[in-house]
């Protein structure tokens, strides 16, 4: 099992940008691939972006291509998303998942670790 805490979130105005960070610690964390999920209020839990066990590989949704950014620091045990050019839809609660396996995934049920989330609210 692994424990995940998520932080970074916060209120920012349309445009700006946060960085979230989700530390890990328990099983060894560079075998498997870790995401970041979000939920809005009233909608599903959604993919966001994914990175591979090794980091080699990444997968964003299309909603934030070209303006999240997920990294890895392994030594760390830390994931990232740096998030830019932030828009008021992308207000929600961002999970950290850790993956069954060390490849990535945009299937929830492929994550059996969760943080509890950190949220982000982006004014207009």
């Amino acid at each position: 099992q692994v424990q995940l805490v998520e932080s970074g979130g916060g209120l920012v105005q349309a445009g700006g940008s946060l960085r979230l960070s989700c530390a890990a610690s328990g099983r060894t964390f560079s075998r498997n691939a870790m995401g970041w999920f979000c939920q809005a209020p009233g909608k599903e839990r959604e993919f966001v972006v994914a990175i591979s066990g090794s980091g080699n590989l990444k997968n964003y949704a299309d909603s934030v291509k070209g303006r999240f950014t997920i990294s890895r620091d392994n030594a760390k045990n830390t994931v990232y998303l740096q998030m830019n050019s932030l828009k008021p839809e992308d207000t929600a609660v961002y999970y950290c998942a850790a993956g069954r396996y060390s490849g990535i995934s945009t299937n929830p049920s492929e994550y059996n670790d969760w943080g509890q989330g950190t949220q982000v609210t982006v004014s207009s």
